[in-house]
């Protein structure tokens, strides 16, 4: 079965509270240079074939239902198969 993947983030001039703690976080154990802002991942399993009208389904709910438009962005992407699996 088909893997969509939706990656939701809040936009860059929304302040995260969660990417900021484990940005300190992390200097705290000594490890710089990094920043890290935290977001959501949601795995959507397709029955059936993945046609374009699909997946035009699924970057609708993922505007409407899996971010909030106003402060996140969203990503669809289609997971390959993991090697040696059968579709």
């Amino acid at each position: 079965m088909p893997l969509v993947i939706v990656d939701v983030m809040p936009k860059p001039e929304i302040l995260d509270p969660q990417g900021k703690a484990v940005t300190s976080s992390l200097v705290r154990l000594g490890l710089t240079g990094y920043s890290v802002r935290q977001g959501k991942r949601f795995e959507v399993t397709v029955e059936g074939e993945l046609t374009p009208s699909r997946l035009a389904e699924i970057e609708q709910f993922a505007a409407t239902l899996l971010s909030n438009p106003v402060i996140e962005s969203y990503r669809v992407r289609v997971e390959p198969p993991a090697e040696g699996t059968a579709e």
